[in-house]
């Protein structure tokens, strides 16, 4: 079959998607819980010829279409969760919860995969195979993807033999698509270091071990890691956002507290960048005869697309919309996703779909400034049921 035909049908659901995106968008939650957002969708896929469940621990829902014939299974992927972040975009769908807004697109990713399935259900009796539709919640640092894991999301007599993913992105023009073989995103953990020393008066230095000079040399001797312990071309990112000491301009504090970041591309990196921040924030306290508490709180892992997979659907994207839309990332997002926890499982990849403004000024993901180009939801949509089809004729 000719994939033009695929993309009209996306833009005969396209209007549906963007009532469902601005609904969602209005209504925004947080985490692990998000019953109205959970509703929205079970609405949304009611009357289709699924299979549909719902998470225990978290308000997930899976729905599988099973086709005509027999065949491999597919996952397609949309998170659902919104930030913790006051919304200032003056759109007449804003936000309607104080203090949260969908800020990295999840609402487009939800509306996008709802289409999908609409355009997929109509082929059904077609299909030589079944796709996996995985609606998931805490996508924004709580680890939702391993929780639905957790819960057999790939169990069955029929697990997915691939999985495919979109995440919108300020990066590219609206409707294009760009994914990579290989690490596309990183993985990312957190830093939280204590450092205790012994407070006293600020006229009188030596009688105390003041934290602030230490914890601000831990912050230098990061970067010094980075640069003089790490390969150029295997990167890493060490970024400290906070610092917290003192209460008075006249008083040497006891404490001073950093908390921050780690993000590499490969787990090897990883292992030598933690094992490095801890190496370091202990010698740079005992140099200056302070105490020192080193927590480091693993994120996701680093998102590593399948060569193969990752090479099928740039040809898939290159065939669906042509070649001046499609590009080949030339290295990783430094971002981090909970996708990669399916990807250690199953082979498959995640690409990014340009939703920029056309015009105006242009934000990024996680702002609180952040637009969505809608007119992309069409290429969106057809690239999902794209993949999916031709997936099915390469016989996975």
């Amino acid at each position: 079959m000719r994939l033009v035909e695929v993309l009209d049908e996306a833009k005969s659901v396209v209007d549906d998607a963007i009532e469902l995106r601005r609904r969602i968008h209005r209504h925004p939650e947080l985490g692990l819980a998000l019953p109205r957002t959970q509703a929205a969708i079970l609405e949304a896929l009611d009357g289709l010829p699924l299979d549909v469940k719902t998470g225990q621990r978290t308000t997930s829902v899976v729905a599988r279409l099973t086709g005509g014939r027999p065949g491999p299974t597919l996952l397609l992927r949309g998170d659902m969760d919104a930030l913790p972040l006051k919304e200032d975009t003056g759109l007449p769908f804003a936000s309607e919860v104080e203090g949260t807004m969908h800020a990295g697109g999840h609402d487009a990713h939800v509306a996008m995969l709802v289409a999908a399935a609409r355009v997929l259900a109509r082929r059904r009796q077609t299909l030589p195979g079944s796709i996996v539709f995985m609606f998931q919640p805490g996508e924004e640092g709580y680890h939702g993807a391993r929780v639905m894991l957790e819960e057999g999301l790939l169990d069955g007599a029929a697990p997915p033999t691939g999985a495919f993913a979109l995440h919108v992105t300020h990066r590219q023009a609206a409707g294009v698509v760009a994914t990579r073989p290989g690490p596309t995103m990183a993985s990312g953990d957190t830093i939280h270091i204590v450092v205790r020393g012994k407070g006293g008066h600020a006229s009188a230095p030596h009688d105390c071990i003041d934290p602030i000079p230490i914890a601000c040399e831990m912050v230098q001797a990061f970067q010094t890691l980075v640069t003089r312990r790490v390969n150029v071309f295997d990167p890493a990112v060490i970024t400290i956002g906070k610092i917290e000491a003192g209460t008075a301009r006249n008083v040497i504090p006891e404490t001073a507290t950093l908390l921050g970041t780690v993000r590499t591309v490969s787990e090897t990196t990883r292992e030598r960048v933690l094992d490095g921040v801890r190496r370091v924030a202990e010698g740079v306290a005992a140099a200056h005869g302070a105490d020192v508490a080193v927590e480091l709180i693993r994120g996701y892992p680093v998102t590593v697309n399948d060569a193969d997979f990752a090479r099928f659907v740039l040809e898939t994207a290159r065939e669906l919309l042509g070649e001046e839309r499609v590009h080949e990332m030339r290295h990783p997002v430094m971002g981090s996703e909970d996708f990669s926890y399916v990807l250690q499982r199953v082979p498959g990849a995640m690409a990014n779909l340009g939703t920029r403004p056309d015009t105006g000024p242009v934000f990024p993901n996680h702002s609180n400034r952040m637009l969505v180009n809608e007119s992309a939801l069409v290429n969106g949509i057809a690239m999902h049921a794209a993949v999916a089809l031709r997936f099915f004729e390469r016989g996975a």
